[in-house]
């Protein structure tokens, strides 16, 4: 089954808990409504991508981590 992209919204509020509140995985993704292994996939992705928290200032919505 394929599985659905997170928005860059959901994206942002999962480097927002991990990086300023350094919650750990579970508690961010029972905050997020999502399982850890998607927490720990998208801190990779984002990783890989040079992004943490603070994002830059112009990454809106539409972009994509």
């Amino acid at each position: 089954m394929a599985q659905e992209r997170l928005s860059m919204r959901k994206t942002r509020e999962i480097l927002r808990l991990k990086g300023e509140c350094k919650l750990p995985h579970r508690a961010v993704a029972r905050s997020c409504q999502v399982g850890t292994g998607t927490i720990a996939d998208c801190l990779q992705r984002a990783s890989r991508a040079g992004l943490s928290w603070p994002l830059p200032e112009g990454l809106g919505d539409d972009d994509r981590a």
